[in-house]
């Protein structure tokens, strides 16, 4: 169901955008100059982030349901921004910036914390939650050297055909898998504790994933 959601919207927000390209030039000239920090590629980048906050919030008032609805409109505006920045020659450093930034929060805080919240919390105490603590710090900590990693290489409106290691939307949607399996009881959250760590593990590793 969320994938057709997300499909839906998708093609929504394409066609919005084409609509607002076919205005004069200087309508909104802003949108499309890539020096801009508000040109239309950053702006759904910032959605994306808006989008992270707010999952955050509701994974804090137990509401999993809508933090993980917000989640994928976070992921569908981080598949766009790429896109319009490459189509439209928006890319620029500060965009890249941005881009990881929301990255980290989106795709590596906000499963982590889903997951701490509704997994760990709930169903583990004592030494064991102490280890899904750390396992959880290991995750966040890999996610984020794994980007910082990626800033310090990446080339303004170039693009590898090839990750190496797995990207962290990808590391986001395995975690998002590991949840509903706990979730309909086919792993336990010790299981839980395992895939995590090893997901982490890969955001890092030497594993090449096609770029899509």
């Amino acid at each position: 169901m969320f994938i057709i959601i997300e499909l839906l919207f998708m093609i929504f927000l394409n066609f919005a955008i084409i609509r607002l390209r076919k205005k004069p030039r200087h309508y909104m000239k802003f949108l499309w100059t890539p020096s801009s920090h508000f040109n239309l590629a950053n702006l759904f980048t910032f959605v994306n982030i808006t989008a992270g906050l707010l999952a955050v919030y509701f994974i804090t008032q137990n509401n999993f349901f809508l933090a993980i609805i917000l989640a994928w409109i976070g992921g569908a505006f981080d598949i766009f921004d790429g896109k319009i920045a490459r189509k439209y020659e928006l890319s620029n450093e500060f965009g890249i910036q941005l881009d990881s930034f929301a990255d980290f929060l989106s795709f590596v805080l906000v499963p982590v914390f889903l997951i701490f919240q509704a997994v760990y919390a709930s169903h583990l105490d004592g030494g064991t939650l102490i280890v899904a603590a750390i396992t959880s710090i290991y995750y966040v900590i890999s996610g984020l050297r794994r980007l910082i990693h990626f800033n310090i290489n990446a080339d303004a409106g170039e693009v590898e055909k090839y990750f190496t290691g797995v990207p962290t939307p990808l590391g986001a949607i395995l975690l998002w898998l590991v949840y509903l399996a706990n979730t309909y009881a086919i792993i336990p959250a010790i299981v839980v504790i395992a895939l995590m760590g090893l997901i982490g593990w890969s955001l890092n590793s030497t594993l090449r994933v096609p770029h899509p």
